[in-house]
């Protein structure tokens, strides 16, 4: 196979704004463009091929036909077909409501045999004063959550952040959190797309309507233990890999390029998803294949790849991830 690029879905929502487009280099007539899905096997928003002899296949239809040259051995006997991680930017204008996501245990027995949803996020852009919430701020109950979100005053309780390029949180599966208004945001997540709304301040959706809260459902998703801190930190060390997150959903690294570096693929038994964030470059397979790549733009190496050679243009950042 050969590294594979994919067609935009843009999510159109209430707290969207207007920065995506331009920051991934294209036009659009749609508007407060909250959410780019990059790379996604999420049913019925399966991302499709933009180049090369597969152009115009799913991702869904490629793991069928490839399996493990695609996926990765070990990746295809625990996931199957279903393509195991979602890709997207994230453009808040507007403070996003304030969520949790069930683990795997809880969204298969409640939504049909669904994975959970366990995610990070890499601030690429932050507006002056920008901001989000992760985590809670100190210990509390499930009944005193309930109580908080009745009288409108559970953000008090959890732990408020002011953020700037390159602050990376990890939100497992069960951690309360909120994008805040002026975040840019890459995240990366298990390929679910359960959320449940805890508190949405008291704005209205798109079509005019308080959108729903899932007080009870949330209530028994939550884990209620209490961090010092719930920021990640991680070596910055340039033209080399700098670790984000490891953990058992995916790994994901920064390498912020200014000459070339490789990266060993066929030692991971998986692919690996580059995700270009500032500059431009290229990525080559090791099998001969090139590929350009620009800010904005998400490549997907399949595991048959030898390597991953990234070589700026100048310079260039981006993020890496595989399972």
């Amino acid at each position: 196979m050969y590294p594979l690029k994919f067609e935009d879905i843009f999510k159109t929502v209430v707290w969207g704004g207007e920065k995506i487009a331009p920051f991934k280099g294209v036009q659009t007539e749609q508007h407060n463009i909250g959410e780019s899905w990059e790379l996604s096997g999420v049913k019925g928003n399966e991302s499709v091929v933009a180049n090369g002899p597969l152009k115009g296949h799913t991702i869904t239809e490629l793991a069928c036909q490839y399996k493990e040259t695609l996926l990765g051995k070990k990746v295809y006997e625990a996931t199957g077909t279903e393509f195991p991680l979602l890709i997207k930017f994230i453009d808040a204008r507007d403070d996003l409501s304030v969520q949790v996501h069930p683990d795997d245990t809880l969204a298969g027995a409640r939504h049909n045999g669904s994975k959970g949803k366990t995610e990070m996020w890499y601030v690429v852009q932050a507006d002056e004063g920008a901001h989000l919430m992760a985590g809670l701020s100190r210990q509390t109950t499930p009944q005193e959550y309930e109580s908080k979100v009745n009288d409108n005053t559970v953000t008090e309780i959890l732990k408020d952040y002011k953020v700037r390029e390159g602050d990376t949180f990890f939100i497992p599966a069960g951690r309360v959190h909120s994008i805040g208004k002026g975040c840019f945001i890459a995240e990366i997540q298990q390929t679910s797309d359960i959320t449940y709304r805890i508190y949405d301040f008291g704005r209205l959706g798109l079509d005019g309507k308080p959108r729903e809260l899932h007080t009870e459902l949330a209530k028994d998703a939550i884990d209620y233990t209490v961090l010092d801190d719930y920021r990640t930190h991680y070596p910055q060390v340039t033209d080399s890999e700098n670790t984000l997150v490891s953990c058992k959903y995916f790994t994901t690294s920064l390498f912020d390029l200014s000459q070339s570096v490789t990266k060993d693929i066929a030692s991971l038994d998986s692919f690996l998803i580059a995700i270009c964030i500032d500059g431009q470059g290229t990525i080559s397979d090791g099998h001969g294949n090139t590929i350009q790549i620009r800010k904005g733009e998400t490549i997907l190496l399949p595991a048959d790849s030898l390597s991953a050679t990234f070589t700026p243009e100048g310079s260039m950042k981006l993020l890496a991830c595989h399972l």
